[in-house]
């Protein structure tokens, strides 16, 4: 729980001085987490503690002026390193999407559900209740769920609507052991 309000208050900081600078640094992020995601050995180096901290930055400065990438992101992941906080990046990541997200008029979410693909005219009312409600335009993904008995669990951000065969039972069950 700490971590993330860490990576929250990293990733409100860094989105804001990319703004000032006129740097679209979540995009540079999503690029540089991207190579991180595809090479096992560049992860080992940067999240496990089997390289000190000027051997994970000269790889990482090499990485960094490959891909052409900002002054200020070299900055935040040399600081990130410095401080011991590096293993908090992909958090920091997912946080600067949803800020990115918010700031274009948008949130992400998921429908989960047990069938193959979701019905279109579900997805539609989903969409527009989700619209209404949040007041941002809701950009969703299907998911197939085997934990899912029957019906649909619709998450966005903190917002969940669940309205799945589990959940019914699990209320009912609470009832009847409450009374």
């Amino acid at each position: 729980m700490k971590e993330a309000i860490v990576a929250r208050a990293y990733a409100q900081s860094i989105y804001q001085l990319g703004e000032e600078q006129n740097i679209a640094i979540t995009d540079e992020l999503t690029k540089l987490t991207e190579v991180i995601n595809e090479n096992n050995d560049l992860e080992t180096v940067l999240f496990l503690d089997v390289f000190n901290i000027e051997e994970k930055q000269a790889v990482m400065k090499d990485i960094l002026e490959k891909m052409n990438l900002s002054g200020l992101l070299k900055n935040v992941i040399s600081f990130l390193m410095e401080e011991k906080r590096i293993g908090i990046l992909p958090l920091i990541f997912k946080e600067m999407v949803v800020l990115d997200d918010h700031k274009k008029g948008f949130m992400r979410g998921i429908i989960e559900g047990r069938e193959d693909q979701v019905d279109p005219n579900f997805e539609k009312k989903i969409h527009s209740f989700l619209k209404e409600k949040l007041g941002k335009e809701p950009v969703l993904k299907y998911s197939k769920n085997e934990n899912v008995t029957a019906g649909f669990r619709v998450t966005v951000e903190d917002l969940q609507l669940d309205a799945t065969l589990d959940n019914q039972l699990n209320k009912l069950k609470s009832e009847i052991l409450n009374s």
